[in-house]
């Protein structure tokens, strides 16, 4: 079967696999983790586009050319002209995609640090990285039932090592799937993501910013930059594997202050008018900065507990963030401004001082450390207040494979590597010495869709003979795809809710009941009337055992709506439901 193999099911190696069945290709995907979705899903702000037509709606005068300044600028010396010109050249057509084939709601706009206009784009709920990442991997699993000649997904499924013949080209992969070695043929698009969590033997992170290698990290345990390793392995090229960059605003819990993996607070808390306070209850720097001069300057300031600070109008434009750090207890809500004040232990005025100073600033445009852009409205002590305490975190490494604008690897001589492709935080030299907040998402779907693009143009020369009906296929099956695709076949869908009518066997549990099962070993939790064991799902789910256990023997309705589609249990864990809710 002709087809072409994505490693990794984050959002670059699903726009891949997208864009591969839109142009007639078949997909093997293959992801070590249990569920896709990888750090695409944890992605908080949004994604980056210019000249988009939510934009114009607005009146935001952006453009392409004007984003490329911006990135260029962030890059610093290591800019990457060719690489940047994709990124924000493509940048508007990669959200119309978004919004075109997936249907989904990118209505909202902020300015993240760094970024000359308002340019990042999320929906009114959730976080924007799971909406538009479980938008294209719900869509891709159904297209796995639906078609399972064009489509196939294996999870649980590592690849080992990359495959080529005696000419040099890579064709395949080994894997190991369900405790054998097996291999796969074809053109390979490498989507596995960074090495932010990389603290393993032959760590890169250790290698070449051993400085950093006991910070705490956003990033999962699966970040260990397998893909950069199999690549280098067979004569690729890296570049700028020592830009690593630190993120000012990890959430640091309370309960847990020195946990090694933290929850990002999103830029875009910033961006909507969030202040950084210092221990002394003042600021110190340009919020809306770029990412490593904020974390320099916190270092730099020193005195912490450094805070997030939003006052109500920060907090509405938000509040659907602001409910869900509250909810998992890594933001507090006050009342007023004095009750911060007695938090922070310094005197009220004290506070309303830093807020009357930056009431003036506000107004004369005027900041001493350089502000330019704000949000309106006062800062008063009778305002209401969510408040978060902040630590920087390892977050996103620029460095990585060494692509042209073609996402074609290119090996040391500078040479692509006939057969083998890269997207997302794999690759390097796309974001320079520093990455823009909203590009990641953005380069995961641009670069995504540039892979697919030419992983499928390059299998149908390689078929020879073949291509010419290939070709003729590819109109075809790429409408019969558009079809598919905008509706989905019902029955992938309804099969799994028989599986979890079925496993609950008709018991019903008090609340009381369900109170008494709230270890990690014995967790049960109620969603929606059912009653859920979900001990042996913990170790798989997505966002970490920690997650669930904040409401083991509770009622995880709220939250878990506030997360996900009621399609989500039926659909990965119809075996959970035990039973339902007395009344």
């Amino acid at each position: 079967m002709a087809q072409v193999i994505v490693v990794g099911g984050g959002l670059a190696g699903l726009s891949a696999a997208h864009t591969l069945l839109e142009r007639g290709a078949n997909v093997l995907l293959l992801d070590k983790q249990p569920f896709m979705g990888g750090n695409s899903t944890k992605a908080t702000s949004g994604i980056n586009g210019a000249g988009t037509q939510t934009q114009q709606e607005l009146g935001i005068p952006d453009s392409a050319k004007i984003f490329f300044e911006d990135t260029k600028k962030s890059a610093r010396e290591l800019a990457r002209d060719d690489l940047i010109q994709v990124l924000t050249g493509r940048s508007g057509d990669a959200v119309h995609w978004l919004q075109e084939k997936f249907g989904l709601d990118l209505s909202k706009v902020s300015r993240l640090g760094g970024h000359s206009q308002p340019r990042t784009h999320r929906g009114n709920a959730q976080f924007p990285g799971m909406v538009i990442t479980y938008a294209q991997m719900e869509r891709l699993e159904d297209l796995a039932q639906s078609i399972p000649n064009r489509v196939q997904i294996k999870k649980k499924a590592r690849v080992t090592q990359l495959v080529k013949d005696e000419s040099g080209s890579v064709i395949g992969v080994e894997y190991q799937h369900n405790g054998k070695t097996e291999t796969a043929y074809g053109p390979v698009i490498l989507a596995t993501g960074g090495y932010a969590a990389d603290f393993t033997s032959d760590s890169l992170l250790k290698k070449y910013r051993p400085e950093y290698w006991n910070l705490p990290t956003t990033n999962g345990e699966h970040c260990t930059g397998d893909g950069q390793k199999m690549a280098l392995a067979v004569g690729a090229s890296a570049i700028d594997l020592e830009k690593v960059q630190v993120h000012p605003t990890g959430l640091v819990d309370p309960n847990e202050p020195e946990a090694k993996v933290k929850f990002l607070a999103a830029e875009a808390l910033r961006g909507v008018g969030g202040l950084l306070l210092d221990n002394t209850g003042k600021r110190f720097v340009d919020e809306l900065q770029h990412r490593d001069y904020v974390t320099g300057k916190m270092w730099e300031n020193g005195k912490f507990p450094i805070r997030l600070v939003l006052n109500g109008q920060a907090s509405k434009e938000i509040e659907w963030h602001c409910k869900h750090y509250v909810g998992r207890g890594l933001m507090k809500r006050f009342e007023n401004g004095q009750e911060l004040a007695k938090e922070m232990g310094i005197k009220p005025e004290e506070l309303k001082k830093t807020f009357d100073d930056y009431n003036a600033v506000v107004r004369t445009k005027k900041d001493p450390f350089g502000k330019k852009f704000f949000t309106e409205g006062e800062w008063t002590m009778n305002d209401y207040f969510n408040v978060a305490i902040m630590t920087p975190v390892l977050h996103y490494t620029m460095g990585g494979l060494e692509i042209d604008p073609e996402s074609r690897v290119l090996d040391k001589s500078g040479k692509p590597i006939p057969g083998l492709f890269a997207s997302g935080e794999v690759a390097g030299g796309v974001h320079g010495a520093n990455r823009l907040g909203g590009s990641s998402l953005l380069g995961c779907v641009v670069f995504g869709r540039v892979s697919g693009d030419s992983a499928a143009s390059y299998l149908l020369q390689r078929i020879g003979p073949l291509a010419e009906k290939a070709a003729g296929r590819l109109g075809a099956v790429a409408g019969h795809l558009g079809a598919e695709s905008s509706q989905p076949a019902a029955s992938p869908e309804k099969k799994p809710e028989a599986a979890s009518s079925s496993s609950s066997g008709g018991k019903s549990f008090t609340a009381e009941e369900v109170a008494k099962h709230k270890s990690k070993d014995d967790c049960w939790v109620i969603i929606d009337g059912n009653v859920l064991d979900v001990t042996s799902f913990m170790p798989d789910h997505p966002g970490g055992e920690k997650a669930i256990l904040l409401y083991a023997g509770r009622d995880a309705t709220e939250e878990f709506n506030m997360l996900h589609d009621p399609k989500v249990i039926p659909r990965y864990a119809p075996d959970a439901v035990i039973g339902t809710l007395k009344k």
